[in-house]
């Protein structure tokens, strides 16, 4: 079955030159040229993936993405000016899974998007086990990208799930950010340490909302960092 993308720009240029490529390669595409518009079909009608311009009038890509992570976890791309690095960061502290700067390519774009869906759907190069991983309070399930703590139900984009992963399925043992880079991303993306840092940041926050004790991330200053049962 074809995967569903929602495109958002207020660009409408890139609306249809966008919409197009992505038809050609066999993606079904519904575009919206504002915030309000999408947010208002996506409640009803679920998709694969979401690809968000960030700087729209009445209701940007971030206010979007907001409202849309209390009730979905669906991937999400953003489009983001060049060069503009506050607009990255701010966008992966909200649950982006990868960005795009303008102007891009198609073909890059259509590369990024079959990265971040492979990823989504466990279909990534390295994604091999699809095992139970039981640390503990916590309980991963890769086959069907749940997470629990304490038997409650943990929502994580999947590039949080894929960081959790890779820490947990050796619990004590130091995972550099390359190393986690490497779990939750293609090698054609480019993405630094704050990347990394950032959805670090999102799954404590996300644990802490659980349990105000939970303290199993932990961070080895000058090294990475490494997931603890105690």
């Amino acid at each position: 079955m074809a995967s569903t993308i929602a495109l958002v720009d207020d660009d409408r240029n890139i609306l249809t030159s966008v919409t197009m490529a992505l038809e050609a390669e066999g993606f079904k595409v519904s575009a919206y040229s504002n915030g309000a518009d999408a947010l208002r079909a996506l409640s009803g009608r679920p998709v694969d993936l979401v690809v968000l311009d960030i700087k729209m009038p009445n209701m940007d890509g971030m206010e979007l993405l907001r409202k849309l992570r209390r009730t979905s976890n669906v991937p999400a791309i953003f489009l983001t000016s060049k060069d503009d690095e506050v607009d990255e960061v701010l966008g992966l502290k909200i649950g982006a899974d990868d960005y795009i700067r303008k102007p891009f390519s198609q073909r890059l774009l259509i590369e990024r998007v079959r990265a971040v869906i492979r990823r989504s759907d466990g279909t990534a190069e390295g994604q091999e086990d699809t095992k139970r991983i039981v640390r503990g309070s916590l309980a991963l399930d890769p086959a069907r990208h749940t997470c629990t703590w304490k038997g409650r139900g943990v929502s994580l984009t999947v590039t949080e799930f894929l960081i959790l992963q890779l820490l947990a399925h050796r619990p004590g043992l130091v995972k550099t950010r390359n190393q986690l880079m490497d779990a939750a991303y293609d090698d054609d993306v480019y993405v630094d340490d704050r990347t990394i840092d950032s959805h670090i940041k999102r799954l404590r926050k996300k644990f802490k909302a659980l349990d105000e004790s939970f303290t199993s991330i932990e961070t080895l200053y000058g090294l990475g960092y490494r997931y603890s049962e105690a």
